[in-house]
């Protein structure tokens, strides 16, 4: 679902999107705002990753998980 609003920018810009947008401001505008989203969570997945990564309590965990998830897989029967 999309839902109109209504934007001001400067003249500069309105022609730079004219020109980018091959007529279609909207469709254009709505690419840029997602792939804008998309980059931004990206980062924001990547800086978190890296945090995990240092946090000490946080990698002890993973390895107790480690431990848990390979109790019992070379058991018989």
């Amino acid at each position: 679902m999309k839902q109109r609003i209504a934007v001001t920018l400067d003249e500069e810009l309105v022609a730079f999107l004219d020109n980018e947008s091959s007529g279609n401001r909207s469709e254009y505008l709505n690419e840029i705002v997602s792939q804008y989203r998309k980059e931004r969570i990206r980062a924001e997945m990547i800086e978190a990753i890296k945090q995990d990564v240092t946090d000490p309590e946080y990698q002890a965990e993973l390895a107790m998980w480690d431990s848990t998830i390979g109790d019992g897989i070379d058991a018989e029967g």
